[in-house]
């Protein structure tokens, strides 16, 4: 918010800090704060009104506590100090300070002096003295007595030397010559004029002086006062509608108009003011000697509740502010006052109406000034507000842009979901090598037939959410799922040189991960079959209202074909894939032979495990740990291993001699799996069932 108020606990912690971090005292650095305060109170707006306080130091300090009081019409929450001056001769002064904050009256030397030295040109030394007056109870916490001295300032934007007797002779001798002529120039006018030509006034004669001589007329302004006072009593009370005069006893002798129609009982005289009225600024005993102490201040008066009419009981009660002035000769105090109001609001509440108020009272331009000023506090605080509003709104919609992104992305690739975003046309990009992955659930259509559709669903979605998290675990994409078919891919959108294993350690996963889903059937852990190849795919975004990341190619179909022909709880593996794997400490077996719908005779392979990883590592490892260096070594075939001939054949990258038939799609599984394949190898375009569903 705009006006903010911190507790003074935040206060003395700073400045616990500030002497921690600075090595200095307490009293240094609230010292430095005052001199400081007081320069951003001129940089912030309050120059001007600071200077016309007062045309001294004295003076200044004496109507500090007016400034306050009309700063709290508009921060209410302000709990400013009372100060009180008591001179001891023209450079030597008592200052009282009183303050319900405890610990800080270490910030008025710094102030004061910061004062004196800019305004008054002068400089000012300050002595705290061990001084405390609890008969005066003003119901403040703290009340500290300084020993301020004031002298002239010695030192100027240049250090002035000082002059010697005869150089101060000689400008005393120049100043009274001066003088002398200027009196001479002065009776030469008056001596010409006629004996008398007209009777003049003598603040004509006061004003030829002062123009001529070019004189300071308040410093020689003496004034005059009338032998009796030209007023009529009832003219008196009706244009100071709120007065009231006391004698030491406090008993009241007149009384303003308007006040006495809010409290009646001030139509009695005699009566005592304490009786209806008590003293809210400051906060002093009600007697005469506590005011006259404090006759610098301006005096607030609430009225008391009991002692108003019982038909104003349930209005706010009437407080006055004003100024309390001795009357030696009649030894009676005169309170001139207005009532203390902020706002039309406060107006209202009290029953008053500005025809109340006098009209040469400012009170009247006050109120209407600070109703317009609270409105723009208002309005300035609703700002505040809505923009407190909007960074909240903003913070949430952050969150769920988050949370739309998230989801997005793990329906498309995150460049691809950007592109589109932006509005731009995705092109389909071409892979030359990649690892795909399938896989399905064994016996599905026999257990959704028995089954519930909402156990289906929940044994599915036990399924993927642990796919899923594998995915991120070894950082292959997820391309889709139908039914309780799974696709992943390695190797896109991002291509990388480990495709091949990554899909490898994701499909023993996926082994171990089916064991802890149950066949809400059987009960027992569930069976899949995985099937992988590798070789290029084209790649891109197909539909616009709900667009899909698909893959393209024969590769897609391979892949499918190795999982419809594998067996349940083993990974079956192309002979693309094991080029791929071969050397990358995976334990693989030879199937043999098979007849691969579409493709005729391939010799396939199953994946049996990670000799370099445990199930733990697969699980759970680190993506930078498990692919930071491919072991070097041979793959582990039990067939290999049963037969030299074939194990001589493996490590020239040579098909087996005994082996009967090989197709060319097998020789393909040992060259460089990085290459495009040639043309004629490329076999006739089947679509997958992916790519026919979509």
């Amino acid at each position: 918010m705009t006006y903010e108020i911190y507790d003074d606990i935040m206060t003395l912690r700073l400045v616990q800090e500030a002497c921690t971090m600075l090595d200095v005292s307490s009293e240094v650095v609230l010292k430095l704060f005052g001199e400081y305060f007081f320069s951003f109170c001129k940089m912030s707006g309050y120059d001007t009104m600071l200077r016309t306080l007062g045309g001294n130091l004295v003076e200044f300090i004496e109507n500090l506590d007016a400034l306050h009081s009309y700063l709290a019409l508009s921060y209410q929450e302000m709990n400013a100090p009372s100060f009180r001056v008591e001179k001891i001769n023209d450079h030597r002064m008592l200052l009282h300070y009183y303050s319900d904050r405890k610990g800080l009256y270490h910030i008025v030397p710094g102030i004061i002096e910061a004062v004196a030295k800019d305004f008054f040109d002068s400089e000012v030394d300050m002595t705290v003295l061990n001084q405390y007056e609890e008969d005066e109870r003003t119901g403040k916490k703290e009340h500290v007595v300084f020993l301020v001295v004031q002298r002239p300032n010695q030192v100027g934007p240049q250090r002035r030397a000082q002059p010697s007797d005869r150089e101060a002779k000689v400008g005393e001798e120049a100043d009274n010559k001066e003088v002398q002529e200027t009196m001479k120039r002065l009776k030469d006018r008056y001596s010409n004029l006629p004996a008398c030509p007209r009777k003049r006034a003598p603040w004509d004669t006061v004003r030829s002086i002062v123009r001529f001589g070019q004189g300071n007329l308040v410093s020689e302004f003496n004034p005059q006062y009338p032998e009796r006072l030209w007023i009529e009593e009832k003219a008196f009370c009706n244009a100071f509608p709120f007065h009231i005069v006391f004698d030491k006893h406090l008993h009241v002798k007149q009384t303003g108009v308007n006040i006495q129609k809010f409290v009646p009982g001030l139509q009695t005289m005699d009566i005592r003011l304490d009786e209806y009225f008590s003293i809210v600024h400051p906060q002093v005993t009600f007697n005469i000697n506590s005011i006259k102490k404090f006759i610098n201040s301006q005096f607030v008066l609430k009225a008391r509740q009991e002692m108003v009419p019982e038909c104003a009981q349930h209005q706010a009660m009437l407080k006055l502010r004003g100024q309390m002035v001795w009357m030696e000769s009649l030894q009676c105090m005169v309170y001139l006052c207005s009532p203390k109001l902020r706002s039309l609001q406060e107006l209202e509440e009290r029953g008053l109406h500005l025809a109340d108020i006098a009209q040469h009272d400012t009170t009247r331009d006050l109120i209407l000034l600070n109703q317009q000023r609270l409105a723009e506090i208002e309005l300035s605080n609703q700002l505040e507000r809505k923009k407190e509003e909007l960074r909240i709104l903003s913070r949430h919609l952050e969150v769920e842009k988050k949370k739309t992104e998230t989801l997005l992305y793990a329906m498309l690739p995150r460049h691809v979901a950007n592109q589109l975003k932006e509005g731009k046309k995705v092109e389909a990009g071409e892979f030359q090598v990649c690892t795909i992955l399938f896989s399905d659930v064994v016996t599905f259509t026999n257990i959704c037939a028995a089954c519930e559709p909402i156990q289906i669903v929940h044994m599915l979605n036990s399924m993927y959410s642990k796919f899923d998290r594998l995915t991120s675990i070894h950082d292959v994409y997820k391309v889709e799922t139908i039914g309780d078919a799974y696709m992943v891919v390695g190797g896109v959108p991002v291509p990388t040189e480990t495709h091949a294993e990554r899909v490898a350690n994701f499909a023993l996963g996926m082994r171990i991960a089916a064991r802890e889903v149950t066949n809400p059937i059987t009960a027992k852990p569930i069976q899949i079959r995985v099937g992988l190849h590798t070789g290029p795919v084209l790649a891109g975004v197909v539909g616009e209202k709900m667009p899909r990341y698909c893959l393209f190619g024969d590769t897609v179909n391979t892949a499918s074909r190795m999982e419809s022909h594998g067996l349940p709880d083993h990974i079956h593996l192309s002979p693309f894939t094991y080029g791929a794997l071969e050397g990358k400490g995976f334990e693989i077996s030879e199937r043999g032979e098979i007849e691969v719908k579409g493709k005729g005779l391939m010799t396939t392979y199953f994946l049996r495990g990670n000799l370099h990883a445990t199930e733990e590592q697969i699980m759970e490892g680190d993506p930078e740990e498990l692919y930071r260096d491919a072991p070097e070594g041979r793959v582990q075939s039990r067939r290999v291993s049963e037969h030299p001939d074939r194990k001589k054949a493996a490590m020239s990258c040579e098909p087996p001699s005994d082996v009967a038939s090989v197709d060319e799609n097998t020789k393909m599984a040992f060259a460089d799996i990085s290459t495009p394949l040639p043309d004629n190898h490329q076999p006739k375009s089947v679509n997958s069932r992916f790519c026919l569903l979509l």
